[in-house]
């Protein structure tokens, strides 16, 4: 394909639910993945549940990143694999490296989809020495469904988010133990029945605790925790240190494109649109991690928004940037929020927290109330506000108040 109309960049269940739903509308459209196969994150999740909402059935996740795939394909979507995206220029020109080189592509649209990263060992500022056997879970999840090795037997696990529950799943199916989950905080991230599967494995979470060091010269030998009790010596042989995802914005650094730096993603408005009106985005590089048939379900919705861009049906950009008044709050998304319309889609904010809080979640304009929900939640966990459609053209904040 020599001249698309939109090009999409990343082919996770965000830019492949897109690109199949442009291409089921008559449009052109490139995916661009720098990995030698398309389907993102899922394509290293050996386990169920994927697919429910796609296709109404339980898949594993190599299963269902290959669907995913062979829908887009289906539908006429060309995918370039083992290609990198080393340029945002205004407009929709991209410029791209392969195995040919350096080359300059352009189209109407480009959707970002790049997805996420998980904050690394050196980000957590763990102390100690740097043997191997510390992995990300992605890179665990890699090397055990895509490469069939099992690089440790009895490792701990740094986190209790969702994807940690993930990487117990992996160590299951590759016949590793992990000694303990390891968790800061007072209460997992994820929602408690993910406790079952651990207690299921016979793996302890060791809640208020955390490690501050990782020893061993060319392997992981063992791990020092701090915990309610002092400090304790676990005998690990690895340490996958999971979660805390953090958009893989790159691309933006260094562009035209501003970086929200609540979320380190881009800064968007209600129809997934940039400051720069030929580019979109979608998916877990709007937030950090949400579900695969979630990215997915917005993919579908952000191409809608594309297809009325390529027919000049969408308003004008217009609209305040949103302001977060409260120390407990980390990320809103949308960041730019004008006039409602039908067809938007992100008709509901979405929120993070940093900290734990509860209270009344308020959007507020010239000390008005404009919507509100009650909170009680944890960090990472999914918050959500409706968006109203008619908004005057002062300023917006989002606030909580809290409850005594």
């Amino acid at each position: 394909m020599t001249e698309p109309e939109v090009i999409v960049i990343g082919s996770g269940p965000a830019g492949l639910g897109a690109a199949t739903a442009l291409a089921r509308a008559g449009r052109r459209v490139l995916v661009l993945e720098r990995e030698a196969q398309a389907g993102g994150i899922p394509r290293h999740c050996g386990h169920h549940p994927f697919g429910m909402r796609e296709f109404h059935r339980l898949l594993r996740g190599p299963d269902y990143a290959a669907r995913l795939t062979k829908a887009a394909l289906d539908a006429g979507v060309t995918i370039r694999t083992r290609t990198t995206v080393i340029a945002l220029h205004p407009g929709g020109l991209v410029q791209i490296t392969d195995d040919a080189g350096p080359a300059t592509l352009a189209a109407k649209a480009v959707l970002l989809a790049t997805g996420v990263r998980e904050t690394s060992r050196a980000a957590r500022l763990i102390g100690g020495e740097k043997p191997g056997g510390v992995l990300s879970t992605g890179a665990l999840q890699g090397m055990v469904h895509l490469n069939g090795q099992r690089p440790f037997r009895q490792p701990v696990i740094l986190g209790s988010e969702l994807v940690a529950f993930s990487a117990l799943l992996t160590c299951r199916h590759a016949g590793i133990r992990p000694l303990a989950m390891i968790e800061p905080a007072s209460r997992i991230t994820t929602r408690s029945p993910a406790r079952w599967l651990a207690a299921a494995m016979r793996v302890p979470i060791l809640l208020h605790s955390d490690i501050t060091a990782i020893h061993g010269r060319t392997r992981v030998e063992g791990v020092t925790l701090a915990t309610p009790a002092g400090p304790r010596d676990l005998p690990a042989d690895g340490v996958i240190v999971s979660g805390r995802f953090r958009p893989d914005a790159a691309l933006l650094l260094g562009s035209h494109l501003p970086i929200d730096p609540g979320s380190g993603g881009p800064v968007i408005d209600r129809w997934g649109r940039l400051s720069d009106p030929a580019y979109f985005a979608c998916g877990n590089l709007l937030r950090g991690v949400e579900t695969a048939g979630w990215c997915w379900s917005e993919g579908q919705r952000t191409a809608r928004a594309i297809l009325a861009a390529l027919q000049d049906q969408l308003p004008e950009p217009a609209g305040a940037r949103l302001k977060l008044a409260h120390p407990a709050l980390r990320l809103a998304v949308p960041q730019v929020i004008g006039a409602g319309a039908a067809g938007s889609p992100h008709d509901r904010l979405q929120v993070r927290l940093d900290r734990p809080a509860k209270g009344q979640l308020r959007l507020m304009q010239d000390g008005r109330v404009l919507a509100s929900t009650r909170i009680d939640s944890l960090p990472e966990r999914r918050l959500s506000l409706a968006l109203p459609h008619g908004l005057g053209p002062g300023p917006l904040t989002l606030t909580i108040a809290e409850a005594p």
